[in-house]
């Protein structure tokens, strides 16, 4: 393709052809989906349902379902279609709603991940002041920035790619990504390399610093509290620490994905790979949570009880 010039098609070449699999694939792909689906609507149902868990960390837990529901729709939908064709071939406008999609379900993970941060530590480290510095107003307020501070960085990076002419349209990937669509241009990307920065900077730095900052408080309190007092930190903290640590290790694995040049790599390895990213954390934060907190749980199980004598 000549200089210049703006693709109204992206070619999404990391696909690899399964021929008599495909339908063998796509069946597998289609249940994996519905686990995640499944799975968070059921954490969704029982806290909206019960008034008892109509506190904040529930209420976080419910919205961090409510991403993991976002997320994943937003390449599955996309991803179970390209499996049936030879072709894979994505419109522009498409392609860069997806990448919005992606990117800003990636932000709302990890603000939400340091908002419940904020809440675990205002537990531990201030008890007897976790009611009036938590209340209905505050909890809102969080909810509402969790949603809208991730917005502007992640969609001044997808506009600011939108306007680059692009040399190629093949994007070595299985969903449409940002960091691949840039190395397409045809002129200098410093400006499109220094605005991401920052936007990683604010979206993912300032959370994952933010975390680790509450939880060295947490330990610090810990280690002068009774053994009882430990176990309960730890019931109560765990599912988070879990939560936050996988996704951690998933999105590390995701952008350093991004920096080689997977047309060196196994196609299956970097489709696995790239998978992982809006996989397994959709499907690890509603069986950590359901599992974990005994009040999910015994609602879960009461729930399913009621389904079972009807």
């Amino acid at each position: 393709m000549g200089n210049d010039t703006s693709p109204f098609f992206f070619n999404l070449t990391m696909f690899v052809n399964l021929n008599n699999y495909r339908y063998p694939a796509f069946v597998l792909c289609f249940l994996l989906y519905a686990v995640i689906v499944a799975a968070n609507l059921v954490i969704i149902v029982v806290i909206l349902r019960e008034k008892s868990l109509h506190e904040p960390m529930y209420i976080f837990i419910l919205c961090l379902c409510i991403n993991s529901l976002y997320g994943p729709s937003g390449f599955f939908i996309r991803f179970l279609r390209d499996i049936l064709y030879n072709t894979h071939l994505i419109t522009r406008p498409n392609c860069f709603f997806q990448v919005y999609v992606i990117y800003s379900y990636a932000s709302y993970e990890l603000t939400l991940l340091s908002i419940m941060a904020y809440d675990r530590y205002v537990a531990v480290c201030h008890p007897l002041h976790y009611h009036s510095k938590m209340t209905s107003k505050v909890v809102s307020r969080l909810v509402t920035f969790a949603w809208i501070y991730p917005a502007l960085p992640v969609g001044t990076c997808v506009y600011m790619a939108s306007r680059l002419p692009l040399c190629s349209n093949k994007i070595p990937k299985v969903f449409c990504a940002n960091w691949p669509i840039v190395k397409l241009s045809c002129i200098a990307t410093v400006f499109n390399n220094i605005v991401g920065m920052i936007a990683s900077t604010t979206t993912v730095f300032l959370p994952l610093a933010f975390v680790l900052y509450t939880y060295t408080r947490i330990f610090l309190v810990c280690r002068k509290g009774s053994s009882e007092f430990k176990g309960k930190v730890i019931q109560s903290c765990m599912p988070h620490i879990i939560t936050f640590v996988n996704y951690s290790i998933t999105a590390f694995c995701d952008v350093s994905l991004s920096r080689l040049n997977l047309e060196e790599l196994s196609p299956f390895v970097a489709i696995i790979l790239s998978l992982e990213f809006v996989v397994i954390p959709p499907i690890l934060n509603p069986l950590v949570y359901g599992l974990k907190l005994p009040e999910i749980r015994k609602r879960i199980t009461k729930m399913l009880a009621c389904q079972n004598t009807k």
